[in-house]
């Protein structure tokens, strides 16, 4: 007699199955190395004719980060109170050249999305924050990056905040009628 088996998924299917945004972070601090493993699986997306046009700025000070996250409040129209980055710890910021590849905002959403299934397979949570673009737009956003030394034609795509959730997400199952076949 022969058991039928569920089939069984590879581990990048599941990560990119369980990944879920958080919105409430510990107060536990994120290892500089699962951060730079985050990073360095965003470095490796793809870009238009690898142009490789993101850049990430990686946020851990914490003064930096709170300064962000009240210009991103105020930008976003939201109370004093309010912390877009849901108390996470580090930002990740993806930037892109313009002048790289007609892509460049592609690419950063390619960066962003490798960090996010990164941070899950790491067992940290992750958030993409919008906002970016008219934060480094802004004469302030303008003046973090230049006391920073990072110079260019920058664009701000997103950020990924990472950190440890306080809770676990809820599953949510997929909407129906989002795949169409074309035999």
């Amino acid at each position: 007699m022969t058991i039928a088996r569920e089939p069984t998924m590879n581990e990048t299917l599941e990560t990119i199955r369980k990944r879920r945004s958080v919105r409430d972070f510990t107060d536990q601090p994120v290892p500089r190395e699962l951060i730079e493993q985050v990073v360095d699986a965003g470095i490796w997306a793809a870009s238009g004719k690898n142009g490789q046009a993101p850049v990430v700025l990686a946020i851990t000070n914490p003064e930096l980060v709170a300064r962000l996250s009240d210009l991103n409040r105020r930008i976003g129209g939201w109370k004093e109170d309010f912390d877009p980055f849901y108390g996470g710890k580090v930002v990740l910021v993806v930037l892109a050249r313009r002048d790289a590849a007609a892509t460049y905002v592609y690419d950063g959403s390619l960066v962003l999305g490798n960090m996010m299934l990164a941070a899950e397979s790491l067992g940290l949570g992750s958030i993409w924050i919008h906002r970016a673009k008219e934060e480094f737009e802004s004469e302030e956003g303008k003046a973090i990056l230049a006391e920073l030394g990072i110079e260019g034609d920058l664009e701000g795509i997103g950020h990924c905040v990472l950190g440890y959730a306080d809770k676990p997400a809820a599953d949510i199952p997929r909407k129906p009628g989002r795949v169409f076949w074309a035999e």
